[in-house]
């Protein structure tokens, strides 16, 4: 038997909380069985312990000889106790990676999370750059690669046509000086295109130029999947317009950030640092533009022309759809069964 241990979230309406969530609608969708609780979503943040916690217990009745055990990661405290209970019971453990606590929020060290993750049998990695890290960290475990996270949505993007010369470039995340100072930068600059913001901290005192922004607020990922303004999708972080740089822009490096997903599923090409782990996934599939620095994205935009950009449109909309049918993990969930039957 093929499990999966769902977890209870605090708050239905984080981000983070989305794409694991997702995750287990497609666990359930392979016909996957849940060895824990019902995945229910609460504000309290006792309540959600307690439920976690009887859901992390039931596993120990659950789990036979021989099962497979799903999990996702971060698990906080739970996760080496879970293995282990697996392992005790003579299962074997699978372990999608979500986020590494010891790269971009320090929560522990490097060895200490190598350790943890030693305690699965096989891990998916978001990528190869991933998988590399974890291996060049003393990694023991069988290393597979996701890809790119799904995004579940029976939303519909919108098909507008482009009617106008000037490109609008979406950025939808932390829009604080402190995390992504590189918005207010931008704004400094010379350009041809416009820049639509979605999400929260926006602070407009800091901007000289209002006509270069257009600021939309946060919208739900549904509705901003039905009515983004864009022609494009831009990934990028920290507080340089010439790299991504800092905590949350070096990370880019080894991970797949969910609103790449979001972006794709409102079928916008990506525009993406070209060192970012992702970027071998946009110009494998075609489905947008690399770049060294946002200094050079003026020109580039300006000599894009009418078909490559269609071209390009083409291509998102196929991965979209692959997005919302849960292609990429039902892929490397399938690979990860197949090594440890």
């Amino acid at each position: 038997m093929v499990y999966f241990l769902s977890k209870n979230y605090k708050n239905k309406n984080n981000a983070g909380n989305k794409a694991k969530t997702d995750i287990e609608e497609i666990m359930s969708n392979l016909h996957y069985s849940n060895a824990g609780l019902k995945q229910t979503c609460y504000n309290n943040s006792l309540l959600s312990f307690i439920l976690t916690s009887s859901g992390v217990f039931k596993t120990i009745f659950t789990l036979s000889k021989d099962d497979i055990l799903i999990l996702q990661y971060p698990l906080k405290k739970y996760y080496k106790i879970v293995c282990k209970i697996a392992h005790f019971k003579g299962a074997k453990v699978i372990t999608l990676i979500h986020d590494l606590g010891s790269f971009r929020r320090k929560k522990l060290t490097i060895k200490k999370e190598i350790e943890r993750l030693n305690h699965s049998d096989v891990v998916i990695s978001h990528n190869k750059h991933m998988s590399r890290w974890l291996k060049d960290h003393g990694s023991k475990s069988e290393l597979l690669e996701l890809e790119i996270f799904d995004y579940l949505s029976t939303t519909t993007a919108s098909n507008i046509i482009k009617d106008n010369k000037y490109y609008d470039v979406a950025y939808a995340g932390s829009l604080s000086y402190k995390k992504n100072a590189f918005i207010y930068e931008l704004g400094n600059t010379n350009r041809n295109y416009n820049f639509n913001l979605y999400g929260n901290g926006f602070d407009t005192s800091l901007i000289r130029d209002n006509k270069f922004y257009n600021y939309l607020g946060f919208v739900p990922s549904d509705e901003l999947i039905s009515n983004v303004k864009g022609d494009f999708g831009l990934v990028w972080d920290g507080p340089s317009l010439k790299k991504c740089e800092g905590d949350y822009g070096t990370y880019l490096q080894y991970n797949n950030p969910h609103k790449t997903s979001l972006y794709i599923r409102c079928e916008l090409p990506i525009i993406i640092w070209e060192k970012a782990a992702l970027a071998d996934f946009v110009k494998k599939n075609n489905i947008g533009i690399c770049i060294s620095s946002l200094e050079e994205l003026n020109e580039r935009l300006r000599n894009l022309s009418s078909d490559d950009y269609a071209e390009m449109k083409a291509n998102v909309k196929v991965i979209s759809k692959r997005l919302s049918e849960g292609y990429y993990f039902s892929n490397a969930i399938k690979k990860a069964i197949k090594i440890l039957s």
